[in-house]
């Protein structure tokens, strides 16, 4: 795992920052090797510095005191690099709306009433 670590922080200084396309991908363990254009994705498109931070925080389950001890650093700086990373990190809807569908076909079900199926299609909570 630390020579993965390695291979990718020589991989992100070789690039400088430069966006790039993995266009062939083997898997290590049947050796099938797929060719494509793969975008990278966005964690492994930060920074290493970045990455390291990123990792961090996530090791030390987003308490951003024990950032500040595990940096040496203050809290606005802390949270000023959290703020800089999430600006460059797009968000992922982990819960969507409903489709127009979904929520016609729930409403056929009896699962919800008629009101509100119009809050869903209105977008209201």
């Amino acid at each position: 795992m630390a020579d993965e670590a390695l291979d990718w922080q020589e991989l992100t200084n070789l690039t400088r920052g430069q966006s790039f396309t993995v266009e062939r991908v083997r898997l290590d363990e049947s050796g099938v090797a797929i060719e494509g254009a793969f975008e990278l994705p966005q964690l492994a498109q930060l920074s290493a510095e970045d990455q390291v931070f990123v990792t961090a925080f996530v090791r030390c389950h987003g308490s951003i005191k024990e950032m500040e001890r595990t940096f040496g650093v203050s809290y606005p700086t802390i949270k000023s690099r959290l703020n800089r990373i999430t600006q460059a990190l797009d968000f992922v809807e982990t819960d969507p709306a409903p489709s127009r569908a979904d929520v016609i076909e729930r409403l056929r079900r009896g699962e919800i009433n008629a009101e509100q199926a119009l809050s869903e299609l209105e977008g209201s909570p």
